[in-house]
């Protein structure tokens, strides 16, 4: 293998732009992520912020530009495709099943991604699975919700059920975790404590974790990286310190959230 792909990024967007009839919700953006990054997704409404991350994880396609993960162009291929090169994400609307456990959901998020217990777990690709992620029980402790194991999703809290839905895309053993809004309508301290958990999968799980978040404060407190979006295109891409100083940025958030977010 060439040391070109061996150093190529998790995924690369090159000049993605979607197009819906005459509107252009994507426009010509272009962003790498890195092994270990953990990179926010800020803009305002209507910036284009999920529509990029669908394009990102295939669920749709680009109407010009191209997707590369790991050296291999993804371009038009479904999200199956993305997941079997270690991406997983999540939605700003929780996609959990409710009528099942919480704990036969996350065995479907392993049977997804094609994983089942092995015998002999120290040979073939188990071995290199971190241990929280090499059953169901083992994922629920790491997002906090052994206790849950046994209810119906549907009998417990929207913020744990977002937390299962982390759960659940952590169980198809990513390299890169996409997650859309995951503190949208949670209270102050538990987006604090939805923060803290990401950078500890992070830190832990050596993923790349892409974020976006209208919790703006919150992230850039987290976050090592960030792109900006406004009206589809990408105005920003830089440091925390360095985005909440640029003056386009400033202008695009009206400079109400960039002056509370400099603070």
């Amino acid at each position: 293998m060439s040391e070109l792909i061996i150093n190529a990024p998790l995924l690369e967007a090159r000049e993605v732009t979607v197009r819906f009839g005459g509107l252009v919700a994507v426009d010509a953006v272009s962003a790498n992520f890195r092994a270990g990054e953990l990179v926010g997704i800020i803009g305002p409404n209507g910036a284009g912020k999920t529509t990029f991350f669908n394009a990102l994880t295939g669920v749709i396609a680009p109407t010009s530009g191209r997707l590369v993960a790991g050296g291999k162009d993804l371009t038009g291929h479904g999200p199956h495709r993305y997941a079997a090169h270690g991406l997983a994400r999540t939605f700003q609307t929780p996609r959990v099943f409710p009528d099942m456990t919480v704990q036969a959901n996350i065995e479907f998020g392993l049977k997804f991604a094609g994983r089942r217990a092995r015998k002999y777990w120290l040979w073939g690709e188990e071995a290199a699975v971190p241990w929280a992620l090499r059953d169901a029980s083992s994922v629920l402790a790491v997002i906090g919700l052994q206790a849950q194991a046994g209810l119906p999703a549907a009998a417990i809290t929207p913020s744990q059920q977002r937390l299962l839905e982390i759960g659940m895309a952590l169980a198809t053993r990513p390299r890169m975790l996409l997650l859309d809004e995951v503190a949208a309508g949670l209270t102050e301290a538990e987006v604090e404590e939805m923060a803290r958990l990401i950078r500890r999968l992070r830190d832990e799980l050596d993923l790349t974790v892409v974020w976006i978040e209208h919790a703006v404060t919150t992230l850039l407190r987290h976050v090592e990286r960030v792109i900006v979006l406004h009206q589809g295109r990408k105005i920003a891409d830089g440091t925390p310190a360095e985005v909440v100083r640029n003056a386009e940025v400033i202008e695009a958030y009206l400079g109400d959230e960039m002056v509370e977010a400099s603070a």
